[in-house]
């Protein structure tokens, strides 16, 4: 069995699903690309995400040849090594390539994770219908969505319940990254930073950030401000913000609030009722591209899941250091009105998500296939 995970957050799912994966059906081999997660839940790995993982349309392009080359090389290795079932793990851009080119060799695919084809065009729903046996979904309204586009998708729960309170789980694992004169701890009310997983989106949301942080320091001087810093990531990436940084999970323990990119972390903050405000950005063409494309009005996975604006959405030219100082401020404000509405809807997007046993589930799908 081959598994494919391109980024952070992949690789921890990929990891939960292998160790289920291999309590179902022990004799099995495991192969394929992620990164330390995995291969300590004994995936036999070709490449490392740290290679892949990119930022938008135009930095896909300038990394084509490295997907090219490592699609390459996992078709020969599946040829070789007579592999029979492929997980992909979120990460669209090379995992549906890498479905239509094992469907064609007969392989069994279950896609985990669904790219969110819901929220772009129905043709490539139509895609994934082709290229996949069936495909498991992680937020409770894509199943049905899917379904009536001709998907066999079933929904499998999120991943991220299955985390919570695990002292051997690889975000409680994450090394301390800690920088600056002094290591981050509590002290006062903290404003946690969390600028993303990927070198590209770092580079260009954390400097927007930290000046959102020195503007929210210069009203209110007794707030600490800590960066969350992803292990794999270089130090010189963080080099230029002035903030001290952490794990990921050190500073989700920590934050009063949070100023975050979009994606899975949202969920992370939801889940410990963290009030946030996203901001995002990403260069005009891309941006251009995407709003000619999607179909739904929200970025932000709680905003999605509660089907109305939870949590702020500052995006583009409306990300900007005043603006996100000014957001998130009242989010700081334990007595706010503003902060005890979003703790509330925040409980009801968690509870929306359902229980623990996603990578259970997603391992009973994979041994169906195995058999």
């Amino acid at each position: 069995m081959f598994i494919g995970a391109g980024e952070a957050s992949g690789d921890r799912c990929g990891a939960r699903a292998a160790e289920a994966i291999r309590r179902r059906v022990p004799d099995v081999r495991l192969l394929g690309f992620g990164g330390a997660a995995m291969r300590d839940a004994g995936v036999q790995l070709i490449a490392d995400f740290r290679h892949l993982a990119v930022m938008g349309a135009v930095e896909a392009v300038r990394r084509l040849p490295t997907f090219l080359a490592l699609e390459r090389r996992t078709r020969r290795l599946w040829k070789e090594q007579g592999v029979q079932v492929f997980l992909p793990v979120d990460f669209p851009g090379l995992n549906m390539r890498l479905a239509g080119a094992a469907r064609r060799r007969g392989m069994r695919v279950l896609y985990y994770i669904a790219p969110q084809v819901w929220a772009w065009r129905q043709r490539r729903a139509k895609k994934l219908a082709r290229r996949c046996d069936r495909v498991l979904t992680v937020l409770p309204f894509e199943a049905p969505v899917l379904g009536d586009w001709g998907v066999d998708a079933r929904y499998v729960g999120h991943p991220l319940l299955d985390e919570v309170g695990r002292s051997d789980s690889p975000r409680a694992k994450e090394p301390d990254a800690v920088a600056g004169p002094e290591r981050a701890r509590p002290r006062g009310e903290t404003l946690g930073i969390f600028p993303g997983s990927r070198a590209q989106e770092v580079g260009r949301i954390l400097p927007v950030f930290a000046d959102a942080a020195r503007h929210l320091q210069g009203t209110h001087p007794g707030v600490r401000c800590v960066v969350a810093r992803a292990p794999h990531l270089p130090g010189s990436l963080f080099a230029g913000c002035g903030l001290p940084l952490a794990s990921t999970g050190e500073v989700i323990a920590q934050a009063t609030a949070a100023l975050t990119k979009s994606g899975t972390i949202t969920l992370e903050l939801a889940l410990a009722r963290i009030p946030m405000v996203v901001g995002y950005a990403m260069s005009p063409l891309e941006w251009g591209v995407v709003r000619s494309m999607v179909k739904v009005d929200a970025v932000a996975l709680p905003n999605l899941l509660a089907g109305r604006e939870v949590i702020p959405e500052l995006l583009q030219g409306r990300l900007t250091p005043s603006a996100a100082a000014a957001a998130v401020a009242p989010l700081l404000d334990r007595d706010s009105p503003r902060r005890r509405q979003m703790v509330e809807d925040l409980g009801e997007v968690a509870g929306r998500l359902g229980g623990p046993g996603c990578a259970d589930r997603v391992a009973a799908h994979c041994e169906e296939f195995l058999a």
